[in-house]
């Protein structure tokens, strides 16, 4: 049996009896930082071994983690904080038991992502998880690109050095009027919620006393549906058309962007990548 056990996120307090009792009865841990995983266990008196797990040992781990579990023992797999699997190798473990049919028991808890949605006050009815943004400029802006549409509320996960980074390519991208949530150090003793707009956030992040501290969790409101009743192929064709015309990209994005209620900045964008032999 593989049991996928949730620790807490910061606040020790936040361990459940379930995965205290999990951890105590298992045969072995697979940790991703068992350093880290240490701390946990002295605090709750949980002597169970430990074996690490993590993104750089994966592909040899596994088949070792595979050959224990079929041999009979019980193992708990354990992220650094909050639930395995989101957004960590965890979920590579559990896919190969799913192949090797290998019973899998999740035991619940927290989880960054939940725990931001529920005090943001955004919507929640309907939202789309991220994870981590690309680290590179290029890609992490072809994935916002793709995200431009999206209607639902958006979380990312995002650390501390590449927050202002990030901020700018949503403001480029998405729109600096949209609403943004940055939820920090999430049950710790500096919590914090701020709320604002991207551009907003920007210049709060310009001033040197607020210096990004603390892993992130980014929450941003989706696309009004009325702001989205052309997809980006009916608008790269309406922009050609315009420029066939002989009208300069920044008037045809300008008009554009009236017509559409879109930002004017992000249709002179699309307009730049049109070539006019096409």
């Amino acid at each position: 049996m593989l049991y996928v056990v949730s620790t807490p996120i910061g606040n020790l307090e936040d361990m459940t009896f379930r995965s205290v009792q999990v951890l105590q009865n298992v045969d072995l841990i697979a940790s991703e930082d068992t350093r880290n995983t240490s701390k946990l266990l002295r605090h709750f008196q949980i002597h169970t071994p430990q074996i690490s797990y993590h993104e750089h040992n994966r592909n040899s781990r596994i088949p070792q983690l595979i050959e224990k579990l079929h041999a009979g023992q019980a193992i708990a797999l354990v992220s650094d904080a909050g639930t395995p699997g989101i957004s960590d190798p965890g979920h590579d473990l559990v896919t190969a038991c799913i192949y090797e049919g290998i019973s899998i028991t999740p035991i619940p808890g927290a989880s960054a992502l939940i725990t931001a949605l529920s005090a943001a006050g955004l919507p929640t009815n309907k939202f789309v998880f991220e994870g981590f943004l690309p680290a590179k400029t290029t890609q992490r802006r072809q994935q916002l690109e793709l995200l431009e549409v999206e209607t639902r509320t958006m979380v990312f996960y995002e650390s501390p050095h590449r927050l202002k980074s990030t901020l700018k390519d949503l403001e480029n991208i998405l729109g600096g009027e949209r609403h943004i949530v940055m939820a920090r150090e999430l049950t710790k003793i500096y919590e914090e919620f701020w709320r604002g707009t991207i551009t907003d956030a920007i210049i709060y992040y310009t001033d040197i006393k607020n210096k990004p501290q603390g892993e992130y969790t980014l929450l941003i409101s989706g696309k009004l549906h009325s702001q989205t009743q052309f997809s980006l192929k009916q608008l790269k064709a309406e922009l050609a058309y315009m420029i066939s015309q002989g009208i300069p990209r920044s008037q045809a994005s300008r008009e554009l962007a009236q017509t559409t209620s879109l930002p004017r900045r992000q249709l002179y964008k699309l307009a730049l990548s049109i070539d006019p032999a096409e």
